[in-house]
């Protein structure tokens, strides 16, 4: 443990502290002390415990509203987090739809082919198949012609 000597309304204290927080410790008493001196120049000298007690209410009044905004800043921060989780999975559930589109359509794409290419066969199929009935019904005609 630390030993630290303060002054405060004129008077010299030593306090103990952890090891390391000594500048903490004189900073926290600076600036108690200069609450403590500006409610005396505010108010006037009421005796050193009125001051006291009216000081420990201002830093506990500070304290408190500190307190009730760091409160509501993390309800803030939850309320901020839960809208980014939602959006989060409306954007997961969003992707996960477009690829199922994507899919869908590789399929119909898939089958649109193989329709095209089974249309393409039968066609030159039908093709071949007329050109030879045109090939032999030319033959016919040839044969009658010379007989």
């Amino acid at each position: 443990m630390a030993n630290v000597s303060i002054k405060f309304n004129g008077k010299e204290f030593l306090l103990s502290c952890e090891d390391g927080q000594e500048d903490h410790l004189e900073e926290l008493l600076i600036q108690l002390n200069q609450k403590f001196n500006d409610l005396k120049n505010d108010l006037g000298n009421l005796g050193e415990n009125k001051l006291l007690l009216i000081t420990a209410v201002k830093v506990m009044d500070e304290y408190h509203e500190t307190k009730k905004r760091v409160e509501q800043k993390k309800n803030e921060l939850r309320d901020l987090s839960n809208k980014f989780k939602e959006l989060k999975n409306l954007i997961y559930d969003y992707r996960d739809k477009k690829e199922d589109e994507i899919k869908e359509l590789n399929k119909r794409h898939d089958n649109l082919k193989s329709e095209i290419e089974s249309t393409q066969k039968n066609y030159e199929k039908l093709i071949d198949k007329t050109a030879d009935e045109i090939s032999s019904f030319i033959e016919k005609a040839n044969l009658k012609e010379l007989s």
